[in-house]
């Protein structure tokens, strides 16, 4: 049996799949290895009663970085940092009294909760946290023992190799395995919803491919580069991704060119749903993502919303749709995405902004001002023409 630090991370509604629960638990394995695989040091990667166990194959192996990883992986309900021990009592209270003492002198009370996973140990839970609580408070006489409401909560596990030693788990990411849920192509802009919408649909257990509009000269490349420095922020939760770079100045200023100024944001939507979904089917993607909020801004009433699903057929998933602003800006500083998002480099949604956009527009009258272009060549040369940019974690 290993003597070295060992992580339990334990599964959320995993646990609550029927028949293809095992196919949802090998995916979670692959995907905390493949997490693990560039973190300093060895660790091997098994799942056992419904725990997915990571431990140490020698020393040297960077912990922190270890259980800063797993909590990102979708799947992951909590982190428990804990240590083995042999399933005995003396055992169990020597390895508290050395792993937790740091805890225990920062700590003016405690308690000992006990789970029974190995249901052949002897005692009980509240039998074993009696003992191992009396034991603990003789070794720490100037920690009190409370409760109901303790500064130190001991955890002790009797599983089925080892008894495992640690403090309170530390929340993981939640949701599904990502790949479980399909594949869909998000689209992704360089302000603060697309990011949080992907990192929605991809707890979900969805596999992203990004899609990104630029419009140069009037975006810039640091425009560009703000938009994959916001996919690699989210490469640590969704894993590896592609973005797919669409040229779109041409698009837009035929748009200029051809329809009344009220509804280019309209049809410029239009178009950006058209190309996503050709690059949907050509990487078998099953559905489009985007980061609309009802009522935000004028292209995301129910009207306008209307008018640009019209030239889809695939579903369009939207995450964030019944949030508003704050609760979107709280997700995004949460995964991380907020600082990069708010850097002042325009995308191509800004460009050509009509003065009085319609905010109820009519679905006839938005398909008679695209009659003018050539819609099928328009968007068969920027999928054509389109750039792939890789990003990992």
């Amino acid at each position: 049996m290993t003597q070295g630090e060992v992580l339990l991370l334990k599964l959320g509604e995993v646990v609550l799949k029927g028949q293809n629960r095992r196919s949802f638990e090998d995916k979670l394995v692959a995907n905390v290895r493949h997490r693990l695989k560039t973190c300093d040091g060895s660790f091997e990667v098994c799942i056992r009663q419904s725990t997915i166990y990571v431990e140490q194959v020698a020393d040297g192996c960077d912990m922190e970085e270890a259980v800063r990883r797993c909590r990102q992986v979708f799947g992951v309900v909590s982190v428990v940092r804990a240590h083995p021990c042999d399933k005995e009592v003396s055992a169990i209270v020597e390895c508290a009294k050395t792993y937790l003492a740091p805890n225990f002198a920062a700590a003016k009370s405690f308690k000992v909760e006990s789970k029974r996973a190995d249901k052949q140990f002897p005692m009980n839970s509240i039998q074993l946290s009696i003992a191992v609580g009396g034991d603990l408070a003789d070794a720490f006489p100037h920690v009190a023992v409370d409760v109901h409401n303790p500064a130190l909560t001991v955890e002790v596990e009797i599983r089925e190799k080892a008894a495992y030693v640690h403090a309170p788990a530390l929340p993981g990411a939640g949701g599904l395995p990502v790949g479980m849920g399909g594949k869909a192509v998000s689209l992704l802009s360089g302000g603060i919803d697309s990011p949080v919408s992907s990192w929605m649909m991809a707890r979900r257990g969805v596999q992203l491919e990004m899609v990104h509009f630029e419009s140069p000269p009037y975006t810039s490349q640091m425009a560009q580069d703000k938009v994959i420095a916001l996919a690699q922020a989210l490469t640590p939760y969704c894993g590896p991704m592609t973005i797919q770079i669409v040229p779109f100045t041409g698009i837009q200023e035929e748009i200029r060119r051809q329809c009344p100024e009220e509804y280019f944001t309209i049809i410029m939507r239009r178009f950006m749903m058209r190309i996503a979904q050709k690059i949907a089917y050509r990487c078998k993607a099953k559905a489009l993502i985007t980061g609309e909020s009802l009522g935000q801004v004028a292209s995301q009433t129910m009207h306008a919303m209307v008018a640009t699903d019209d030239v889809t057929t695939m579903p369009v998933l939207r995450p964030v749709i019944g949030m508003d602003k704050v609760e979107i800006i709280k997700i995004s500083q949460e995964i991380g995405t907020f600082e990069t998002s708010i850097l002042p480099y325009e995308d191509c949604c800004t460009v050509f902004t009509p003065r009085h956009p319609s905010t109820k527009p009519k679905l006839e009258n938005i398909r008679k001002a695209e009659e003018a272009m050539d819609i099928d060549a328009l968007v068969r040369e920027a999928v054509e023409n389109v750039k792939l940019v890789k990003v990992r974690p």
